[in-house]
């Protein structure tokens, strides 16, 4: 990496805040089976949380689109450090109200096992059920979705627009999910394969301005293919529910370790980019179908192979790609005392394996695939 000089943050502010959130599988403790258990956990949690001081409760667990998974949140963090504790907390709290509920939690992006899910039966999920029909039925996938705090609408925008290039490259870091309905597909991320099915995933293309994000929002519910905004399911959009960049590319991580590495990045790259933006740079102009290949190579082998390179467009170790992006937002961590964690962490990823690799060297010479179900809820309780 290149030596970089000190990076304060503009304007005199501090650090931006970060949250995570994390969709995670409610499954059988000896089968490895998920479980349609969702009511009675998220029921258990609430009540647990009501019980606590206000200073030790965590956001209350979600019910998802299926009754098999639950969501989990933090609150916005300044620290690295403050993340990693909000994490574990709400982990905890999830496996605990899941194993009064007779469930183990797995932090896997897809069920390893095979199964027919359960649609949760609230009215929304119906709609989305009768509109998409058999997309909805291979959905039950689990993500990490990272919120980065943002000074305004028009920041978020340049944020997007140069972002682009380096999402692909987080989705291989996270990447956790090779095996589905009781196969091997070749993928590290299958999750990704089955989240390109709906029509309004993936890369965005540049937008430059305010307006013409909102054009596009607006074009995109006139078709009547979403049910609403909230369903413009871009790899990287603005929260239409607090003051954030929201970046929805990665599978939800085994380790909270990993979850965090993930958020710090995600974190230096919008920094990153809204400093690009507020100097008048550029954005990158790649294709989005350019952007669509790298995505898919990121989910074809996550840091086991080679990925497009973010500022060559040509194949590259992952090694390379992944000391690239640390040369890229470098200065970002350093400002916010992170730089060391993630470079720990991502060489850690790349020595050891992303949840893709740990979830195959689970599953070994073994009949079934309990085992790794079993290996993944070991590794989702917080130490």
């Amino acid at each position: 990496m290149r030596d970089q000089q000190p990076w304060t943050y503009h304007r005199g502010e501090g650090p931006r805040t970060v949250g995570v959130e994390e969709e995670l599988l409610l499954v059988d403790p000896e089968t490895g089976v998920p479980r349609p258990v969702s009511g009675a956990v998220t029921e258990i949690a609430a009540w647990h949380a009501d019980v606590l001081r206000p200073a030790e409760r965590g956001e209350p667990a979600q019910r998802e689109l299926f009754c098999e998974m639950v969501e989990i949140a933090t609150r916005p963090c300044v620290t690295s450090a403050e993340l990693d504790e909000q994490l574990r907390r709400a982990r905890g709290a999830v496996v605990a109200a899941a194993k009064e509920a007779g469930a183990a939690v797995a932090a896997l992006a897809t069920a390893p096992v095979r199964f027919d899910p359960v649609l949760n039966p609230a009215d929304r999920y119906r709609r989305i059920e009768d509109r998409f029909a058999r997309v909805v039925d291979d959905k039950l996938t689990c993500a990490c979705h990272v919120h980065v705090h943002l000074a305004s609408a028009e920041e978020g925008v340049g944020v997007l627009d140069r972002l682009r290039p380096w999402l692909a490259p987080l989705l291989a870091l996270s990447a956790n999910s090779p095996f589905w309905q009781g196969r091997d597909t070749g993928y590290a991320s299958w999750r990704h394969q089955l989240w390109s099915r709906w029509p309004m995933s993936g890369p965005s293309e540049l937008y430059g301005d305010v307006e013409a994000y909102e054009e596009t929002t607006r074009a995109m519910l006139a078709s009547e293919v979403l049910l609403d905004e909230h369903m413009v399911y871009f790899d990287a959009r603005l929260s239409r529910r607090y003051p954030t960049v929201e970046v929805r590319v990665g599978d939800v991580c085994q380790h909270v370790e990993d979850g965090v590495l993930l958020a710090v990045l995600v974190r230096a790259l919008v920094e990153t980019a809204a400093r690009s933006w507020w100097a008048g740079q550029d954005a990158d102009p790649v294709p989005t179908a350019v952007l669509r290949l790298a995505a898919w190579r990121a989910s074809r082998y996550g840091l086991r192979g080679e990925l497009l390179h973010p500022l060559t467009w040509q194949p590259a170790p992952a090694g390379a790609v992944m000391e690239a992006l640390l040369d890229h937002v470098a200065p970002a961590l350093r400002a916010t005392g992170d730089l060391d964690r993630a470079l720990r962490g991502t060489e850690l990823l790349l020595s050891r394996g992303t949840g893709a690799d740990l979830q195959r060297a689970a599953h070994g010479d073994a009949p079934d695939l309990s085992s790794v179900v079993a290996d993944a809820v070991r590794r989702t309780a917080p130490a």
